[in-house]
């Protein structure tokens, strides 16, 4: 009987000791899961697209890269913020560069902070989904697809926010062969669905498709004479530009207004030749408009 007591004792022992491995061994899985359920830490959530409509409420959203220590990259925001309304879905872009001779995979740990915003803060798309490859000496821009979720103005602790920070910091990954490659980013075609939230980030202040702004109507600029909208005072330097716009010259002036034509009064920029692509994409999937 002392004997069976003895096994039953041991064995209890042995049971404990392996939900005590078991505990230390998955405890960062299971942390990262509560994160990710609860925001956490200012962790972000992962949704498929966006499903909650946009309100009149704003927020702006600050950006913020870091690199670790050890790791040969320049990692930067492509723009420093970006204003947008809860339930806006938001297109920005990070630029990465690798400054060796030798291809490196990296992963992005990231957070937002007030941290209790994690839970409101919806990714779509996003380059720290997954472990990334960047070739030696290469340089690419990324592509972030976001929104804030309106919920965030119910909650009486988030009532308060009106700045958001994303913060990444890109380590060197220790998966390497499980990456994506980075260059994906470069060779992706022309989306009118990414340029149609594009345009409404950086354009619509300024511009409509069918009525004028601060800007002349955009419907039908591709194939339209520069400076022929009826009615609009245009530039002299768009007035007597003498061109008629095609993709290239829309390319050209997205990237640098101001370099293109001197004179213009168009002060913007669009330096991302994936958003220029997109923003161009839309315009022609709304030539009829």
């Amino acid at each position: 009987m002392k004997r069976l007591r003895t096994y039953v004792t041991l064995a209890a022992l042995s049971l404990v000791l392996g939900v005590m491995i078991a505990i230390t061994s998955y405890s960062v899985t299971i942390y990262r899961l509560y994160c990710q359920a609860t925001g956490a830490n200012g962790t972000t959530q992962r949704v498929a697209a966006p499903i909650a409509a946009q309100t009149a409420r704003e927020v702006t959203v600050l950006f913020d890269t870091n690199v670790a220590p050890g790791l040969p990259w320049r990692f930067t925001p492509v723009q420093r913020s970006v204003k947008l309304h809860l339930g806006q879905d938001a297109l920005v872009f990070f630029e990465a560069e690798n400054l060796s001779n030798h291809d490196i995979t990296g992963h992005a740990a990231f957070n937002v902070t007030p941290e209790k915003v994690g839970l409101y803060f919806k990714k779509i798309q996003c380059f720290c989904f997954s472990d990334e490859k960047l070739a030696a000496g290469a340089k690419v821009q990324m592509p972030v697809d976001f929104y804030v979720d309106p919920a965030l103005a119910t909650d009486p602790s988030t009532s308060d926010v009106h700045e958001i920070t994303l913060s990444y910091t890109f380590f060197e990954s220790k998966k390497p062969q499980d990456a994506q490659d980075l260059a994906r980013f470069a060779s992706a075609p022309p989306d009118a669905a990414a340029g149609g939230r594009l345009f409404a980030e950086n354009c619509s202040a300024c511009h409509a498709l069918n009525h004028t702004k601060i800007g002349p109507p955009l419907a039908g600029v591709i194939g339209r004479r520069a400076g022929s909208v009826p009615g609009y005072r245009y530039s002299k330097a768009l007035a007597f530009a003498g061109f008629t716009w095609d993709e290239a010259r829309l390319d050209q002036w997205l990237a640098d207004p101001q370099a293109m034509l001197p004179g213009a009064q168009m002060p913007m920029k669009t330096p991302v030749a994936q958003a220029r692509r997109d923003i161009i994409a839309y315009l022609k999937a709304h030539a009829g408009s």
